[in-house]
């Protein structure tokens, strides 16, 4: 017998990147008396790493709870980049409805219609939040009417039109239901998650049903399955079966050893937990995300959508340069390897693969950004390693012709920069299927192109809109395989002996083409220290001396000029490198090097190549 239980909601917050979902949980738990008057809580709370709270983007899902009117609140604040979007899907399994919050001034965007369209699919009760409406330039009234559009887009039903919507400024901690009503605190989008998203609803006589929806891991615990009880109750030392809908064989007893529930931010024990319950679950070593904990009795799994394929990847190398282990901690193939591994425990969509060579490993994963914040957060621990240029996963269809990953990109650009970015863009064969009007007298353009295209085209992309451009990518599937691109026409600059750089060698160089290194740095031959206007690469020396002479001139001593070098970050760097490159990663640089460092060992291979 169904049951309904009314003191617990389970909500989702989703949103696409930088409209404030982060910055309206701490609201909600500020509000709500989470935190202590005199406790100190720092800005999204929320985004628990270095790499979010520096970039300003949620890249793993967040279980928190509030308790309001003497209802339990399951929060999850869910990320809202596109090459994070299988983190999305599967918590939406978890709740039974959704906050979608949306800029008051840049209104719908590519990634709100992604986790929008996910909702609708699974059939939740959504509350639009229109945010930011404290910004000088916010059009709430117009974006209310683009997100009802976008419902209507998405086929939504009547029920799903008839949506409530809040007006926030999570900023400031308010929120009204009519923007004539000022206010000054949470309580209106609070009543509003209370009367809107409905109670969870299960059978607590039935045996135990659990979906495990994401996957949490800790040094001392190991492994902790989080998921929603759909059915019976979960107690501590209760024994198990766990199923999995798409691997019918799989059927293993196991035991709970701990159980919690999420109160505020902190995972708090319990000795059981009913329907409706989001719970934590330690002490199962191989849990997975889709598993269902069952009762022995009778092991029913419940369905759940298959996690995305990776569709882009790179080697990651053990250090061979000759300045490899003088910067950080951890050097080995045994370390990169446990640390690869290790990464598999709490990223699904990652793949880390061994290969032929002991010293490097095939990682896979979604996106550039998916596997750049990887080596951002293992740089940090100090680890050092050497990676290749990002490459996308090819597959054949049942003829034997080659398919590839392709991507819907949306480009919203001032007018006068849309011509370049059509015709960069068309190089690295992208299709324009739409052109249209954008908030904020921007246009709209709607691409079809390869996922390889995209490789090393956001700093071009930057550069050419002058930082005015929003560029969001969408995951379209595989498609045939459309032929080759050109990526980088200008060639490299190549120290051809090891030493420190010198101003005076560096002074010449600087003629050739644009300076990555300044005086004092360490280089080694083979290294990258610039790039050409040509085509080709061309080897200097940066660590010649000045002859010292019997004449002197007023001019000759005096200082020699060097224009500022060019710093580069870890996405542009990743996004130079060429196929013969390797990035060379450690805690305190990024350098650019040849795969192989021997000049004649170098050109050999390439007129093997050709």
């Amino acid at each position: 017998m169904k049951k309904t239980r009314e003191d617990v909601r389970n909500v989702a917050i989703i949103a696409h990147v930088d409209h404030g979902k982060t910055t309206l949980v701490d609201e909600l738990l500020k509000q709500s008396g989470t935190f202590r008057e005199n406790q100190e809580v720092a800005e999204r709370v929320m985004d628990s790493n270095d790499i979010e709270r520096e970039r300003g983007i949620t890249i793993l899902s967040k279980n928190t709870a509030v308790t309001y009117k003497n209802t339990k609140i399951n929060i999850i604040d869910t990320p809202g980049h596109a090459d994070f979007g299988g983190e999305v899907e599967r918590v939406l399994k978890m709740v039974n409805g959704v906050i979608l919050v949306v800029d008051a001034f840049e209104g719908p965007m590519p990634q709100t219609k992604f986790v929008l369209k996910k909702a609708l699919e699974l059939d939740l009760a959504v509350i639009v939040c229109i945010n930011k409406i404290d910004r000088p330039e916010a059009r709430p009234e117009e974006v209310e009417d683009e997100v009802l559009e976008l419902f209507l887009e998405l086929d939504a039903s009547d029920e799903q039109l008839d949506c409530p919507f809040v007006y926030a400024s999570a900023k400031t901690g308010s929120a009204t239901r009519k923007l004539t009503v000022k206010n000054n605190n949470m309580t209106p989008l609070f009543d509003t998650i209370l009367e809107h998203i409905p109670a969870p609803e299960g059978d607590p006589d039935a045996g135990t049903q659990v979906l495990i929806s994401t996957i949490d891991y800790n040094e001392y615990v190991g492994r902790i399955g989080v998921g929603k009880v759909d059915n019976g109750s979960v107690k501590v030392n209760q024994e198990v079966v766990i199923v999995n809908h798409h691997e019918p064989d799989k059927q293993k007893k196991v035991k709970i050893s701990k159980l919690y529930e999420y109160d505020g931010l902190n995972k708090v024990e319990v000795k059981e937990a009913g329907i409706g319950s989001i719970v934590a679950i330690s002490g199962i070593s191989d849990i997975h995300i889709g598993d269902t904990l069952c009762s022995p009795e009778n092991p029913q799994p419940i369905p759940f959508q298959k996690i995305s394929e990776p569709t882009i990847a790179m080697h990651f190398i053990v250090n061979d340069s000759p300045l490899a282990g003088q910067e950080g901690k951890y050097v080995t193939s045994r370390h990169l390897r446990d640390r690869l591994f290790r990464e598999l425990n709490t990223d699904v969509s990652l793949r880390v693969e061994e290969t032929d060579n002991m010293d490097a490993f095939k990682v896979s994963g979604r996106g550039e950004l998916h596997l750049s914040v990887l080596i951002e957060n293992m740089r940090r621990e100090g680890f050092e390693f050497a990676v290749s240029k990002a490459e996308v996963i090819y597959k054949k269809d049942e003829n034997g012709k080659l398919l590839e990953p392709m991507e819907t990109v949306y480009v919203d650009v001032p007018e006068e920069y849309s011509g370049v970015v059509i015709e960069k863009l068309s190089l690295r064969k992208g299709e324009l299927q739409n052109m249209g009007r954008a908030s904020g007298g921007y246009t709209r353009l709607e691409f079809s192109m390869p996922s390889r295209g995209l490789i090393g085209y956001r700093g071009d992309f930057m550069t050419d809109t002058k930082g005015n451009g929003i560029m969001n990518t969408q995951f379209e599937g595989y498609g045939p395989y459309k032929g080759d691109i050109q990526y980088r026409k200008q060639g490299s600059l190549i120290a051809f002996e090891a030493g420190e750089a010198i101003t005076y060698g560096l002074y010449n160089a600087q003629e050739r083409g644009t300076l990555f290194i300044g005086p004092g740095e360490k280089v080694y031959a083979g290294m990258v220290v610039g790039q050409t206007g040509k085509a080709e690469d061309i080897e200097i020396n940066v660590c010649k001396t000045k002859h010292l002479t019997n004449t002197r001139s007023s001019s000759a001593d005096e200082a020699l000029r060097l224009t500022p070098k060019k710093v580069m970050s870890l996405e542009q760097a990743l996004d130079f490198i060429d196929t013969d490159e390797l990035l060379e990663v450690t805690p305190k640089n990024l350098r650019i090097r040849k795969k192989i460092l021997d000049p004649t060992l170098r050109k050999r291979a390439a007129i093997n190549k050709k």
